[in-house]
């Protein structure tokens, strides 16, 4: 069954002209990539008038890789949008109550990570050998879970791949990272839909929440950190293997001293609200682009050398997270003959940087013999690149390995809407798909 653009199901119509273009409208998912046509062509820097940090000020909406890439390169020239709230808290003492949704993660970066020189200290120190290049250590453990989900539906006719596959294995193998029993799950994804609320119901490019959502938002994350402050404590009596009780006794070379409850409970924060969901849209969106391009699966399975570079074409094409608006200008500046004034708020658009015609040869095309696949901006790129790149990387390369290996191919079942959920990630709402399957047992 093919896959039929669903415009009709949006409550927005689809973008022709400029005027038209609305990233972050209800229904703007089903058409973004239509829209980035339109911003590369006519408005590669978009200015939202009254759309800054404060009213007085304007945002841009960045579509160039060239400007996307060399903004996350240079953080003293334009400087995270955190690291203004970090000098907003170090000057008064206190947290600010505007952003409540980061307030863990917010602490954590104020004592452990407020420079870009602790900031790769804490990569490389603290989650580099969790989430990192250390994910190797974790193989064993994602290729068990990966199985056992297969197990699950291997023999079915038809998949919800996202409920199966795409969802659960994510969220498994963070709680094995992290040290979380596997039977607390569905507690974790509570917590974890309450962290990624703002980013999936809050309206424009500031992912702006209601006050009766932020109420809820904090009545949930209050038990999160109580439940981690538990861990914690358990960990530290007796630790184990996991990145909780490391983070318990790990000696910080950078700081010279041992970490505190609090700030294990902002590091655990920012590993779940990075390590669920680009991981299940990735998933999700490599399935679709097998069933899109007739015998892609068979070449895959033939050619394992070929997964690497799907996968990365795959994230490229298809970014999961579109894009945020993470970083200011310390200064006026000038892009693609765009004045942007000193103090403006940049979105930085990654999934239209990742097509720019400019930058890659045919650009909507998988290509298999793309060369360095990796350039893309999927993961950010630079100082503050997405620390859990590696462990997202693995988790795809073997959830792919291990699919090629136990089904015959995949194809979309009848019923599928490919609706989109709102907010800032590519996230389909669910992927109906036909199974063949093969005779291969788990191993």
């Amino acid at each position: 069954m093919e896959r039929h653009v669903n415009h009709d199901l949006s409550p927005m119509d689809c973008p022709h002209a400029l005027a038209d273009v609305d990233l972050f409208g209800p229904g703007a998912a089903e058409h973004w990539y239509e829209a980035y046509d339109i911003l590369h062509a006519e408005a590669p820097v978009l200015r939202l008038p009254g759309e800054g940090m404060t009213p007085d000020r304007d945002a841009f909406i960045l579509t160039k890789y060239a400007d996307i890439s060399r903004v996350v390169r240079d953080w003293e020239r334009f400087p995270p949008t955190l690291s203004l709230l970090v000098a907003q808290i170090e000057q008064s003492g206190s947290l600010s109550r505007e952003m409540p949704d980061i307030d863990a993660m917010v602490q954590s970066i104020v004592s452990l990570r407020p420079t870009p020189e602790l900031w790769r200290a804490h990569r490389q120190e603290l989650t580099d050998p969790w989430v990192g290049p250390g994910a190797r250590r974790h193989e064993k453990m994602i290729t068990g879970h990966v199985d056992d989900l297969i197990d699950a539906f291997a023999d079915s006719a038809e998949v919800d791949f996202v409920a199966a596959f795409a969802r659960p294995l994510p969220q498994r193998t963070m709680a094995s990272v992290l040290g979380f029993p596997q039977e607390d799950i569905p507690q974790l994804e509570i917590w974890g839909n309450a962290q990624v609320l703002s980013y999936v119901h809050g309206c424009g490019h500031n992912n702006i929440i209601t006050p009766e959502q932020t109420r809820e938002k904090f009545r949930l994350l209050a038990g999160f950190s109580d439940y981690v402050r538990d861990q914690v404590k358990r960990k530290r009596a007796a630790p184990q293997d996991d990145m909780i009780s490391f983070l318990t006794q790990v000696h910080y070379q950078a700081l010279d001293r041992k970490l505190s409850d609090a700030e294990i409970n902002g590091i655990v924060y920012a590993m779940v609200i990075g390590g669920l969901e680009t991981t299940q849209y990735a998933l999700c969106e490599q399935a679709q682009l097998i069933c899109e391009q007739d015998g892609l699966f068979a070449t895959l399975r033939e050619d394992r050398g070929l997964v690497r570079t799907f996968i990365e074409e795959a994230m490229r094409l298809r970014s999961p997270t579109q894009g945020l608006s993470t970083r200011v200008t310390s200064r006026d500046e000038v892009l693609q003959g765009v004045a942007v004034p000193a103090g403006s708020t940049l979105h930085l658009r990654w999934a239209a940087a990742n097509i720019d015609p400019d930058e890659f040869d045919d650009p909507l095309a998988l290509k298999l013999d793309r060369r360095a696949a990796t350039r893309h901006l999927a993961f950010s790129a630079g100082p503050r690149v997405c620390p859990g790149a590696g462990l997202s990387r693995l988790e795809q390369t073997i959830a792919w390995n291990r699919l090629l290996d136990r089904l015959g191919g995949i194809v979309y079942a009848p019923g599928n809407t490919f609706l989109h959920q709102p907010g800032i990630m590519l996230g389909t709402l669910e992927l109906r798909l036909s199974l063949n399957s093969t005779a291969e047992p788990a191993r």
